[in-house]
């Protein structure tokens, strides 16, 4: 018999702050792209994404008890390049080293190079979609060990990275904040790609096994349904979504730039915040291993 690793909340808490920091730089990286006039938005993004990373390791190096105790033993994940721990190690150092850089440039009101810029949004995407596969290599789990797994995780990634740059920008630079439309129309759709991936992984799951079949149930009407339901669905997907579609396409102009508005998008912002938590917490607690005989 194999014995696998059972994770808590601790966890969902590193794969959470490890995806952020990630969605984090990749929104900076577009906002100079699509809105290189957002230079302040954009420093928020590159100053959130080592920090919310840095807390994530902590927080592991503290559920990690024997690690904890001697950190040396933390170097011997670098011995094998067949293990998706070794690459994450490989990712989200790579990932914290360059975001460290990039705001010790702005911090001395130096240009951020192109090609470093691309470095931090490839290791970004990488760490985003490695806290899936890191789940993903637990076979025994059904819940997890399922393909759209690290797709789900980059997506949510992606949104509650742009969740943060943005809920920040709109209480210290609401003028930027006022005309990053594309942005806001692309985070606009995440959390409604999040729901479709939510909804065939689920599908996936519960068809595969009893083991699939018992997680998703404690999912729907089981003892995780109430935070699944009101937390997940309703406030972390449902309601930014309708929020944002008020705010985007049916609110006059000059009421999306005021300030009720933008206390608005706060509230839908911090929902994607919370839904991001909870579909990791959500996806670790409930998953039901296979047994085996």
């Amino acid at each position: 018999m194999t014995f696998e690793p059972i994770w808590g909340a601790i966890i969902a808490w590193y794969l959470f702050l490890a995806g952020l920091g990630g969605g984090a730089f990749v929104t900076s990286a577009f906002l100079g792209w699509r809105h290189p006039e957002a230079v302040s938005m954009r420093k928020i993004g590159h100053l959130v994404a080592p920090i919310v990373v840095i807390i994530g390791l902590c927080l592991l190096m503290f559920d990690a008890k024997a690690g904890l105790m001697n950190p040396l033993r933390f170097a011997l994940l670098l011995t094998n390049f067949g293990s998706v721990m070794t690459w994450g190690v490989v990712f989200l150092g790579g990932f914290t080293v360059i975001s460290l850089v990039v705001v010790v440039l702005d911090f001395m009101k130096k240009r951020v190079p192109v090609w470093l810029d691309i470095a931090g949004v490839v290791f970004g995407v990488a760490v985003a979609m490695y806290t899936g596969a890191l789940l993903g290599v637990c076979k025994t789990f059904p819940l997890w060990n399922n393909a759209l797994l690290p797709i789900l995780f980059l997506v949510s990634a992606m949104s509650t990275g742009a969740a943060s740059v943005l809920l920040i920008g709109i209480f210290r630079h609401a003028d930027e904040f006022n005309r990053v439309g594309v942005l806001k129309k692309f985070h606009f759709c995440l959390p409604v790609i999040e729901l479709v991936l939510i909804a065939a992984l689920m599908f996936i799951t519960c068809t595969n096994s009893t083991a699939g079949w018992n997680s998703v149930m404690s999912l729907l009407v089981g003892g995780y349904a109430p935070l699944f339901w009101i937390g997940l669905v309703l406030i972390g997907l449902v309601l930014p979504t309708a929020l944002e579609t008020w705010l985007l396409f049916f609110s006059p102009k000059e009421f999306e730039e005021s300030r009720k508005a933008h206390w608005i998008s706060a509230a839908s912002d911090a929902g994607v915040l919370v839904g991001g938590f909870l579909l990791r917490y959500l996806v670790i607690m409930a998953a039901v291993p296979v047994v085996l005989f």
